[in-house]
Order: structure tokens, then sequence, then C-alpha cells
């Protein structure tokens, strides 16, 4: 598939994973703190969120974790976590949601941005366009942020998932959730990602193949 062709062929391949690793996750970090801030809480502006630095928005652990599962077929990964005030909220649940969506919907965009220069590029050239470096960083581009946008819709904490579940439940399911996940949901979701990696790859893979095809027309 074209994930296991792109990973790890050559250095020059490895360094453009790396620039758009960095660019994913602190635009998807962003996105958060954006929408928090606009929302009325200046929680992420008083702690040097509003920032396109990938160094204000990087987990150590996630970032190792993006080069474990790099081995599955797909980067993933996630950024040092947006810390947000709900009580600064208006409507705390909506506002929540908005806020936890809005790091995958970053993603979404920029996948369909370089999804869409990609297609029209390749209806242009020749298909071996693909393996110079234009080619594969648009491709790149493409797969880690679909693959970021799926991977983060897990409900499993830290990921923006157990967020955008917790704020949907009625509230008394949401707290018995919430509480349940704030004791086992990293263990659960780190317990995959190094003993069963595949997991994360049939949970994500399928729906990032299919909205590679649909929006570069590539399978």
């Amino acid at each position: 598939m074209l994930a296991e062709w792109l990973l790890f062929q050559n250095p020059k391949q490895f360094f453009i994973e790396l620039v758009v690793i960095l660019l994913s996750i602190t635009l998807h970090e962003f996105g958060h703190a954006l929408a928090a801030d606009r929302l009325g809480d200046d929680t992420p502006r008083r702690q040097g969120r509003l920032s396109l630095r990938p160094d204000k928005h990087f987990d150590p652990l996630g970032l190792l974790m993006i080069f474990i599962v790099l081995n599955a077929g797909i980067g993933l990964g996630w950024g040092k976590p947006v810390q947000v005030d709900s009580r600064n909220f208006r409507n705390p649940r909506r506002d929540m949601l908005i806020v936890a969506i809005c790091g995958p919907l970053m993603n979404l965009l920029l996948g369909v941005v370089g999804g869409l220069g990609l297609r029209f590029a390749l209806a242009s050239r020749a298909e071996d366009w693909l393996t110079t470096g234009g080619g594969r960083f648009l491709l790149t581009l493409v797969l880690v942020n679909f693959s970021l946008l799926f991977f983060n819709l897990i409900p499993l904490p830290p990921l923006d998932g157990s967020k955008i579940l917790g704020a949907l439940l009625p509230p008394q399911l949401a707290w018995r959730y919430t509480s349940a996940m704030s004791r086992y949901g990293m263990m659960i979701l780190l317990l995959i990602a190094f003993m069963a990696p595949q997991v994360i790859f049939w949970i994500v893979g399928p729906p990032t193949q299919w909205l590679v095809k649909v929006v570069v027309g590539l399978s």
C-alpha cells in the first residue's frame, strides 16, 4: 500500500515525514488553542499555545509514539494537550466539543489541501512524479493528516475522541465515562500501541485509505 511504500525508504523520505509530522501536529494543537481563545478562554494564550512554533506543542511521549506506530504503516501520535478552563466558556459542553473537534478538523483541512494539490499535479504529470520530492511531500502530507484525523477520533485519552464523546453523552453517562477513561484510558492506548500497533492500523487504515481515494483518486 502507499503508506508502506513511503515509510523509511531513504533518509530523504524520513526527513519529509519528520517535517510533515511537525507541521501537522503543530497546526492540530494550534487549532485547539485558537478555538478556545475565540470562545472566551485565554488559558492557551497565557501559556503561549497561540503559536505556530513546534516546540510549543510537542509532547515527548506523543512524538515517540509517532515513530513506533510508523512501523505499522501509518504515522500517528499526539502533541502536548492544550489546557482549557471550561469555566470561561459561555456554554461549557458545547464549547468543549468545538475545541476538541478543531484539532482533527485542522488535520482534515491540511489533508484535503494537500490531496487536491496532489490530484491536480497528477492530472498533468506522469504517475512516477510521486517518486520526486514534491510528490512524496504531498502524499506524505495527505497520509499523515488523514491518519491523525482518524487516530485522534479514537475515544481514549489523551486523544480528542474521548473529549468529543464525553461532550456528546448525557451528563450522567459522560461523568462515568470520563471517570473511567481518566483512570484506564491512557493505559489501554499505550498497551495497544506498544504490544499490538496493528490494531490501530486496523482502526485507522480503512477510513484513511477511503479518504485518500476520494480526495486524491489513489487507492
